[in-house]
C-alpha cells in the first residue's frame, strides 16, 4: 500500500498488486527431480536398496546435474536434501560442491514402491504397455502393480518428510533431490488434483513449493528453463 496526493491535495491510499512473499515462519522447498538414470534392461536389472530399484545415472542425467548445480548455486539455500537412492545423492553433488554442504538423508521422500515391477520391471511393463499398466493409469493409483504402494501410504510418508524438512528450516530456503511420482503426489496433494495430474515432471526439473503449517502452495511445476534453449520441449 501506497499514498498518493489527489486533485484536492489530500492523500489517497493506493493498494497495489505485489510480488508473492512467504508467511513468517513458512520454509520454500525446491523440489529437484533427479537427473535421468541408466536405462532399464531385463539383463540387467537395477540393484535394489530396501526393495526398491537403486540405478546410477545415465550420462545425460550427469549433464543434468550440473545444469541443476548452475542454476541453483547463487541462492540463499540453507540445506540440500537428498532420498536413500544414489540417483538423487549423484544428482545434489554438484550443487553441494558449489555451495559447501553435504546433503541431508531423507528417506521418506523415496520414489513410490512398485512391489513386483521394482528394479527396471516398470519401465519394461510400461514401454510394453502392460495390462496392468494400463490399469494403474486408468486408475490411476501404483497398487494395482502387486504389492506396490497405495496412495494413501504414500501421501503419508511423503507428509512426514516434508513436515521434517520444514520444522527444521522456518523462514529458510532448501532443495530436496527427490523423484517424480513424489513431486507428482505433492503437488497433487497441494492442489486437490488429480492423483497423476502432475505426473512426468521431467528429470532435472525445478519444482517451488512453501510449507506453512500443513499448507503447501505451489510456487511453479516442472521448471526446465535451466536444461532447454528457450520455451516449450527439450528437442533432441
Amino acid at each position: 500500500m501506497t499514498t498518493a496526493e489527489n486533485r484536492s491535495g489530500a492523500e489517497t491510499k493506493e493498494y497495489r498488486q505485489a510480488r508473492f512473499t512467504p508467511p513468517p515462519g513458512a520454509t520454500q522447498i525446491l523440489l529437484v527431480r533427479h537427473g535421468e538414470s541408466r536405462a532399464a534392461t531385463a539383463e540387467n536389472p537395477f540393484p535394489l536398496v530396501d526393495g526398491h530399484g537403486d540405478p546410477e545415472l545415465h550420462a545425460n542425467g550427469r549433464e543434468q546435474a550440473l545444469k541443476v548445480g548452475e542454476r541453483l548455486k547463487g541462492l540463499p539455500i540453507s540445506a540440500v536434501y537428498v532420498t536413500n537412492l544414489r540417483r538423487t545423492a549423484e544428482t545434489a553433488a554438484p550443487l553441494c560442491r558449489h555451495l559447501g554442504l553435504d546433503p541431508i538423508e531423507e528417506a521418506d521422500l523415496r520414489e513410490v514402491f512398485l512391489g513386483e515391477w521394482e528394479g527396471g520391471v516398470m519401465r519394461i511393463k510400461a514401454a510394453e504397455n502392460h495390462p496392468i499398466m494400463q490399469r494403474v493409469r486408468a486408475e490411476q493409483r501404483w497398487d494395482a502393480i502387486p504389492g506396490a504402494e497405495s496412495n494413501a501410504a504414500l501421501d503419508e510418508r511423503i507428509g512426514r518428510g516434508l513436515q521434517r524438512i520444514a520444522a527444521n528450516h522456518a523462514d529458510e530456503l532448501v532443495v530436496a533431490v527427490v523423484h517424480g511420482g513424489v513431486i507428482a503426489r505433492v503437488v497433487a496433494m497441494a492442489t486437490g488434483a488429480q492423483p497423476f495430474a502432475f505426473a512426468g515432471a521431467d528429470n532435472g526439473s525445478i519444482t517451488h513449493i512453501v510449507m506453512t503449517g500443513d499448507a503447501i502452495v505451489v510456487r511453479r511445476f516442472n521448471d526446465c528453463s535451466h536444461l532447454t534453449e528457450g520455451f516449450g520441449p527439450q528437442m533432441t
